[in-house]
């Protein structure tokens, strides 16, 4: 025998079975008597309304109002029956699938409509209502549906003011109401019924009592709590494991420091003996045998004496430092001499080359600052090989400017074209995904020539550079290149997705009305070219500004251009905000356009070094020599000073030497006032002091510094601690979850039981209403149900399964099973759709008779039942209400029902 929940928040074992045999009726909820029978209404979680809106194919259903007990929704199909479930279902939070009319929720949408509204009104009243000073004698919930698939809630009180918009809220009120749409005995479909129902498979009965007496969710739990607490236990052990080893490896580190200790300690003494040896090392050898003077006696006395003689040696360094600092400034005088006869003679070569070279042609004036450069290199070397490579390298360079005549492509080296050709034959012969651009300055031309040195400072190797699509490609271009270039350096490759377009750099790039960046400069008809460029040098943001002078100042002004990141003169200057930087190129070796022109000042250039070898070594060979004796003679000036300088010297080191024994000693007394006589030798004690400090250094590292060594053990000691506390409770609790899972397991069993002997009780004695005989038997252990029946008199040998039934038989045969786990279970209300399409009329009206008998003994339980009969033949009862749905309109999809109370 059970009862109605009693509390507002009902805990977990009431949400699950609520077995009933016997209903107890209390005073307060008796309403009236009719035919001796109590009649007694539900007071929580009934369906008082519902209303429907664009929902499937209707655009307005309802409002329906329900009574507290027994109602019939009557129709056609068509006519809206389905929809009133199946809104039923959604809105009161059950999903999609549960209601198989659709696999997602904006399916509900009425076509053609933004969204689709449910409403809903659940009774609240008696002790077990939800909050009923906040929402009242009524519970309203609403739900909208948008074509997206979105589902919002808003729950509101009986006078219709919003309390609530989260979906938790209506939750909370299912669960008080003990509300189930997801179980088939509180909301039984047609699909659900054909699949658990009058399915051949007993299993497939088996999980519809499960699910149904809510046995199936009690077993998951169970399964999820043994899984996690095997899972804590592993943790709880792997953080156990953990935390010991840590312990032990604090412990060890802090054991190991006694050793430490007496490492500290040894070195001490070894730096007390090196202070020592140190001092017999630097002691004069006449210095009396002081190792036999009693040392503690004498300590006061001979640190007296060493102090005396300290100051006497002062004073001699002093009387001798004018001396000495008289010499050093005569040595410097006569060093600036010799370096300044140097200078003479390097300016008068300089001088005498320049005017030659100036007078021998006007043409070089443009290059004058290269062959200045160029000539002081030459004087400094002075050599006929630096200037005989000289020579070579523009003999080289005149060479590809001459094989440039007939083909351009050779400005970027002799062996371009030939690479250019294995591109192209590899291409033809499908070794390319994607052609290699290349060289990129052979690719590009300039509008202004005059920019052609600056465009060139600006990109420098990239105008040699090639660009592939791929890796793949990257690898095919490297082994032609190791084949076209077997010794020097290579051409760069740059690997970029091709794009058919050129980028769109208008957000960023510079727009200066005057001046060109280096994009606009160029004219490239090759998008994956400017790509490149823009990719690797941020053309687009460079400008050019022919004048220096304004470059500076449009460059590092207060208000620089915007996206500006540079800018470049027509001489090559690179000019950034904050700073300048000077080209070291004086002319363009790829992008000028006058190739003669630069064939000319290479064969000038040339003539000129060649006329440098001409002019240096005969004509001034009368000044060089008189040089070089000007030269001689201060050497042999500045010789007789450093001879005076070095005895000098020599007196003040002999002096330090002693002063340095003598501060030794008196270091010695400092850091060991007791004289040590030490039989080492000073470096055979500093190498056993600096491998011993090498070994302490290595075991600080090793186990870090003593303070943070104490306080991480002391923490990992009191974590230990805490750890075992912990371990231990966890451990315990463990062991006490292990004896309440045991106990929950034998008390679930024994509930199994329990629900199934009760099941088979209700089944037999509904079967016997019929005249019918039959059997129930479970098998929990291979989770399956298998019901025979026997229709009219007979013994048990004649028991058939249901599969061996007419239509009608099997359906009424299904009602009875429906029934007896309507006897076991609880829930507010019920609802049953078209029980009744398979049977016959006597079997409907036996059907109909032991469902109202239920139902009269269950006032307090509402039930919808939907079907397309009729129902003209139903007993006249004030606890019967019919709702009469139109037959569908297919011009206007507006339906309002009709009610009528038996």
């Amino acid at each position: 025998m059970s009862k109605r929940k009693s509390s507002s928040a009902p805990n977990q074992s009431n949400k699950r079975v609520r077995p009933a045999a016997e209903e107890e009726v209390e005073d307060e909820d008796v309403v009236d008597e009719d035919e001796g029978a109590l009649q007694v209404n539900g007071e929580v979680g009934i369906v008082e309304s519902i209303t429907l809106k664009n929902f499937m194919c209707h655009s307005l259903l309802g409002p329906f109002t329900f009574g507290s007990n027994v109602n019939f929704v009557v129709g056609n199909n068509g006519s809206g029956k389905s929809a009133i479930l199946t809104a039923l279902i959604v809105a009161l939070g059950g999903n999609a699938h549960a209601t198989n009319r659709g696999l997602s929720l904006k399916g509900f949408v009425k076509e053609g409509e933004s969204s689709a509204d449910v409403s809903i009104t659940l009774r609240n009243k008696g002790r077990d209502a939800y909050k009923p000073e906040v929402y009242g004698p009524a519970i309203i919930v609403d739900l909208r549906i948008t074509r997206e698939g979105l589902r919002t809630y808003k729950l509101r009180g009986k006078s219709g003011q919003l309390v609530s918009s989260k979906k938790e809220e209506l939750l909370c009120v299912l669960d008080n109401f003990n509300i189930q749409v997801n179980n088939p005995v509180s909301v039984l479909t047609q699909e659900m019924s054909k699949y658990f129902l009058h399915s051949k498979g007993e299993g497939d009965k088996y999980k519809f009592f499960m699910k149904a007496t809510q046995l199936d969710q009690m077993r998951e739990d169970f399964v999820y709590i043994k899984t996690t607490k095997h899972v804590t236990e592993d943790k709880v052990e792997q953080h156990g494991e953990v935390r010991i080893l840590l312990y032990q490896e604090k412990e060890d580190r802090y054991k190991s420091m006694a050793s430490l200790d007496e490492m500290h300690t040894k070195l001490g003494d070894l730096q007390n003996q090196m202070a020592w040896a140190l001092v017999r090392s630097l002691s004069p050898i006449s210095t009396p045998n002081l190792e036999f003077q009693p040392p503690v006696e004498e300590a006061e006395s001979k640190s007296k004496q060493i102090q005396e003689q300290l100051e006497g040696i002062t004073q001699q360094v002093q009387e001798l430092q004018p001396e000495c600092a008289q010499l050093k400034v005569e040595a410097q005088r006569q060093n600036t001499l010799l370096k300044s006869s140097e200078v003479r003679v390097q300016i008068m070569h300089t001088v005498h080359w320049y005017s030659r070279f100036h007078k021998s042609t006007k043409s070089f004036k443009h290059h004058l600052n290269h062959c200045i450069d160029y000539s002081f290199l030459v004087i400094r070397v002075m050599t006929q090989e630096v200037l005989q490579r000289s020579i070579e390298a523009n003999r080289r360079n005149l060479q590809t400017m001459e094989s440039s005549r007939s083909n351009r492509l050779r400005r970027f080296g002799e062996h371009m074209p030939g690479l250019l050709n294995a591109i192209q034959e590899a291409h033809r012969k499908g070794q390319f995904k994607h052609k290699p651009r290349g060289p990129l300055g052979y690719l590009i031309s300039l509008k202004d020539p005059e920019l052609a040195l600056s465009v060139e400072v600006c990109l420098k190797g990239q105008l040699q550079a090639f660009t592939c699509d791929n890796h793949e490609d990257e690898r095919v271009l490297q082994g032609l290149m190791s084949k076209m270039f077997p010794s020097g350096r290579r051409p760069a490759i740059i690997t970029s997705n091709f794009l058919p377009r050129v980028h769109d750099t208008r957000s960023r790039a510079v727009n200066h009305p005057d001046h060109p960046s280096v994009l606009q400069a160029l004219e490239i008809e090759d998008p994956v070219v400017a790509n490149c460029l823009i990719d690797q040098r941020g053309i687009e943001s460079i400008l050019l500004i022919k004048n220096r002078t304004e470059a500076r100042r449009i460059m590092q002004s207060r208000n620089p251009p915007q996206h500006c990141s540079q800018a470049f003169s027509k001489e090559g200057d690179q000019i950034f905000s904050n700073r300048n930087y000077t080209a070291e190129q004086t002319r363009a070796n790829y992008l000028s356009g006058d190739v003669e022109e630069e064939i000319r000042c290479v064969c000038l250039l040339s003539h000129a070094v060649s006329l440098g070898l001409l002019v240096l070594f005969v004509p001034l060979q009368e000044e060089l020599s008189k040089a070089d004796q000007e030269v001689m003679k201060c050497k042999h000036h500045k010789k007789h000073y450093d001879e005076k300088r070095s005895a000098h010297l020599r007196n003040i080191q002999a002096l330090e030497a002693d002063l340095e024994s003598k501060e030794q000693e008196l270091q010695a007394t400092k850091i060991c006032p007791e004289r040590i006589e030490v039989k080492r030798t000073a470096r055979s004690l500093d190498s056993e002091i600096n491998r011993l400090k090498v070994k302490i250094t290595t075991q600080q590292e090793h186990q870090g510094d003593r303070e943070d060594v104490v306080r991480q053990y002391h923490e990992a000691l009191e974590s230990y601690k805490n750890m075992a506390e912990q371990m231990k409770y966890l451990n315990s609790f463990i062991k006490s979850l292990d004896s309440v899972m045991n106990h929950r397991l034998q008390v679930y069993a024994d509930l199994r039981r329990f629900l199934s002997a009760r099941c088979k009780y209700y089944f037999d004695s509904m079967l016997a209403q019929r005249g019918y005989t039959g059997s129930m038997t479970f098998d929990h252990k291979n989770e399956t149900l298998s019901i025979s029946v026997q229709p009219g008199q007979g013994n048990k040998a004649d028991l058939s399964d249901m599969r061996s039934l007419s239509g009608g038989e099997r359906s009424f045969s299904t009602v009875c099973f429906v029934l007896s786990l309507w006897a076991i279970t609880e829930a507010p209300f019920r609802c049953l759709d078209e029980f009744d399409v398979y049977m016959d009329m006597v079997n409907r009206r036996i059907s109909m008779d032991m469902m109202l008998k239920v139902a009269a003994g269950q006032r307090y339980r509402q039930f919808i039942f939907l079907t397309p009969q009729s129902m003209s033949s139903l007993p006249v009862s004030k606890i019967i209400r019919i709702l009469r749905l139109k037959d569908p309109d297919r011009g206007n999809n507006t339906q309002r029902n009709q009610d009528e109370e038996q």
